[in-house]
Parts: C-alpha cells; structure tokens; sequence
C-alpha cells in the first residue's frame, strides 16, 4: 500500500510545491517567516508566487497523477482564496475600490 501511495505523487514535485505554497503563506502573512520568526506581508510576491504555481499546473497538464493535480489544484485554491481577503483588508483599509488597487493575480 505504501508503495502505491509513493508512485502517486512525486516527492520532488512535492516538494516544489509545497516550497511554493509556504513561501506564498509567508507572504500573505498567515505564517511566519522562517528567516526572522515574523510575520510580513508581501501581497505583490504572494500574487507572483500563486502565479508561478499557476504556469506549474498549466506546464505539467497531463502529465500529473490524479492525486498530484488535486493536490496541486487544491493548494492554489486555497491561496487564491486567502489572496483575495487579503486584498479585500487592503482595500477597505485604503478605501480603494477593487479596481483601483494593485494587479490580482490570474483567478482560473
């Protein structure tokens, strides 16, 4: 069974994802920094984050595992969600309309 689940999902695609994924939550401000223990926002690299795990998906297209590709779909979800509160806090705290703030990232 475990040998099954291995060949399922790749560690090093794994791995560079995952990678992805917590630098974006670092950057939203969910999780801390490993570097200096704090908690910074970096929305502009948060959205170029999410959009690099975006070419991933549209790169590897058919060429992931059932479990890999939800994996990798549902991660993006998620920090696409938190992406759009956070930017949501910055517009009501600038009083800046959703359309005048900066660029959001591709929401596909």
């Amino acid at each position: 069974m475990l040998e099954q689940n291995n060949q399922e999902v790749n560690s090093y695609f794994f791995n560079v994802i995952t990678m992805f994924a917590s630098s974006a939550w670092c950057q939203l401000g969910k999780i801390q920094n490993p570097a200096n223990g704090k908690i910074e926002k970096d929305l502009k690299g948060a959205q170029i984050t999410i959009d690099m795990l975006l070419m991933l998906r549209d790169k590897t297209k058919n060429n992931l595992t059932k479990k890999e590709e939800g994996m990798l779909t549902s991660m993006i979800s998620n920090l696409q969600m938190n992406y759009a509160d956070e930017i949501s806090k910055v517009d009501q705290e600038t009083g800046n309309s959703p359309d005048n703030t900066q660029e959001k990232p591709n929401l596909v």
